[in-house]
């Protein structure tokens, strides 16, 4: 078949393609990535790209104006290469997969007490405890064996099991042929002084490594937050448990569809298995050989990899099919996966490393959030807790050490910016904080301080809020038609309100908050808000039986408390209840990977946790449309709201 070549601007990069490939895909195929929160669908109209040269096909859309089509745009999903083509894609397409920068964080050691402090945007640092036993997923043990002699002819495994039985009470031991067959000679070679690294596998000791010599001090693992949006790794010594290194990336599936849903319909299709699990195998081991490079450390030092990811994010790490996840009665594969080498899932560090999942409660709440409940410490307290994990989907844990419940919400992707108009994720040119004076002119916030290009979920909150307390809204989400002011005009269907005119932002065109807009954002905190209220209601309980309430998420760290309570996302109660914790997802992983009693904790939670589904629940639907208001249909429900007004 005939082959063109297709060279991406201002990236520079370019591909070879078969007549009628897609052109979304040789983008991909490249390392070029585009914005496409549909998955290829031709419905979000984010991937518009511009044909500068060559023939192309491409289907009819109303996501491309008249003038756009003159000026050669097209949607890339739904264009076709017939030609050797020139490609450019404009700053507002263009996927920003650079490293996200971390958080500060700073560890402690306090007899025992392992514990991580999160630097956040607002009030004092918030300081999750958990106590534990170290014991790493995978321990070195250096050895001085007593060569054979006559009167000791004990086999060389014998030998070897022996001295570590002496050590460790390790009642059951395996290893595989592969030690076995080189045993004799490293044994020998080494004068009898090796180092072995022992592993849990499923309540089993195994002998996983054997090296000559003594490499004990150098023993590294890595914990992963494998999410719909971002990837995140942390490097830590297995032996002080110190932190050496965070890295951040947008997980390179975002290309096939910004939601679990999607990327479940894009495996189904021919190869889409295959591209999803090497897009963020991809990302870990580039995060890993980041890591490992910039402290000094060879890969095959890296000896266990702790994995936290929902359901979904799981199945695909491990290219395992999802396809039934979404079909009714909505099954997954497993919830518990067994510990597995690293090199099986294509994990680029020691062949024989071992990887582990943290275990799921359901479909639909995943090991990340089982990890979250473990960083909280929600298992091991007295008083009622609330945990509220903000992302493409709401994940609401609620209970103490006596009990714990859950339940999903599908909040969609608009407070992590697709669904949106001008909505972007939070990366630079991303306004992530809003004021609105009197006069109705907003003052604004970037990330990184320099022109807008879009606005992120927490801008979004600080918006909608403001525009609510100035009267721009009405409680139904409907922009005030009869203010009159610059900002506040209609566009082809609707009305909107500017945020930055073109002449002061970074992109091509107005920033706006359109009331489709607005409407979006309401279903995804009415989602969330009401998810959270039914499961107190089904223990007959209120937020304010609750005593404390834990926001998590990369997006919950800057979240303006005040406003998301003003537009009804977090429930009116003291606002000492609430505590931000960051990724406690990572805070997770990073603690079962240090200790092997956690993973037993982790897996006890995984277990006694209810799941609450609100899908079959009327409950859930007669509170979600009450939700559907600003802050709420019933003003008694937010007190503070209800007297500013």
């Amino acid at each position: 078949m005939e082959k063109f070549k297709v060279v991406f601007k201002p990236a520079g990069k370019s591909v070879e393609v078969k007549k009628g490939a897609g052109l979304l895909s040789a983008a991909v195929s490249c390392g070029v990535y585009i914005n496409s929160s549909c998955g290829g669908e031709g419905v979000c109209g984010r991937c518009k790209v511009i044909i500068k040269k060559g023939k192309f096909r491409t289907e009819p859309t109303g996501r491309i104006s008249y003038k756009e089509r003159k000026k050669g745009y097209v949607l890339a999903c739904l264009t076709t290469v017939e030609d050797n083509l020139e490609v450019f894609v404009p700053r507002e397409s263009r996927l920003d997969l650079s490293k996200i920068k971390k958080g500060e964080a700073r560890l402690h050691r306090l007899k025992g007490i392992y514990s991580e402090t999160v630097e956040v945007d607002r009030g004092k640092p918030i300081i999750s405890e958990e106590v534990f036993k170290h014991s790493p997923i995978a321990t070195k043990v250096y050895l001085e064996l007593p060569p054979p002699t006559l009167e000791d002819t004990v086999s060389d495994y014998e030998r070897l099991t022996r001295d570590i039985k002496k050590k460790y009470d390790v009642p059951i031991m395996q290893t595989g042929l592969r030690n076995i067959r080189k045993l004799g000679s490293v044994l020998r070679h080494s004068d009898w002084k090796v180092t072995v690294t022992l592993g849990k596998r499923n309540e089993t000791t195994e002998l996983v490594i054997i090296e000559p010599g003594d490499s004990s001090g150098e023993n590294y693992g890595i914990a992963f937050d494998i999410g719909t949006t971002t990837v995140t790794g942390q490097l830590i010594n297995l032996n002080t448990k110190e932190i050496l290194g965070t890295k951040a990336t947008y997980n390179k599936q975002i290309a096939f569809g910004d939601d679990v849903i999607t990327r479940i319909v894009f495996a189904r299709e021919e190869s889409g298995l295959e591209r999803l699990h090497h897009a963020v195998i991809d990302n870990m081991n580039s995060i890993i050989q980041e890591l490992t490079e910039e402290h000094n450390i060879p890969l095959d030092q890296v000896t266990g990899i702790m994995c936290a990811g929902n359901t979904t994010m799981i199945h695909l790490l491990l290219r395992v099919d999802p396809t039934h996840i979404r079909r009714e009665p909505y099954v997954s594969t497993a919830n518990f996966v067994p510990v597995v080498r690293s090199a099986e899932a294509g994990i680029k560090v020691h062949p024989r490393a071992l990887l582990a999942c943290i275990p799921g409660v359901s479909t639909y709440v995943g090991g990340d959030i089982v990890a979250g409940s473990v960083a909280c410490g929600i298992n091991n307290e007295k008083r009622l807790t609330l945990l509220i994990d903000v992302g493409t989907n709401g994940e609401i844990v609620l209970g103490n050490k006596e009990w714990m419940a859950c339940c999903s919400a599908s909040a969609g992707p608009a407070f992590e910016g697709s669904g949106v108009s001008c909505g972007m994720r939070a990366v630079k040119g991303a306004i992530e904080k809003v004021e609105i004076n009197g006069r109705l002119e907003p003052k604004i916030k970037t990330i990184d301080g320099g022109k807008p290009m879009g606005i992120c979920g927490s801008g979004y909150i600080d918006l909608i809020s403001e525009m609510f307390k100035r009267g721009i809204v009405n409680r139904d989400g409907k922009i005030n038609q009869d203010l009159k002011n610059k900002r506040i005009r209609k566009s082809e269907r609707e009305l909107e309100y500017v945020v930055v005119f073109k002449n002061k932002a970074r992109s091509n065109y107005d920033i706006v908050i359109k009331e489709s807009d607005i409407e979006n954002i309401k279903r995804s905190k009415g989602a969330i808000f009401s998810a959270a209220s039914i499961l107190a209601k089904k223990f007959d309980l209120t937020f304010d039986d609750i005593e404390r309430i834990y926001i998590a998420g990369g997006f919950g760290t800057y979240i303006n408390i005040e406003n998301a309570v003003t537009i009804g996302l977090l429930p009116d109660v003291d606002r000492k209840k609430f505590k931000f914790v960051g990724n406690s997802s990572l805070i997770g992983a990073r603690e079962i990977l240090l200790s092997y009693d956690t993973m037993k904790k982790a897996e006890e939670i995984a277990r006694k946790m209810t799941y609450i589904e609100l899908s079959k629940d009327p409950a859930y639907m007669d509170e979600y449309m009450s939700s559907l208001f600003f802050p709420h249909t019933n003003l008694e429900k937010f007190p503070s709201v209800k007297k500013a007004r």
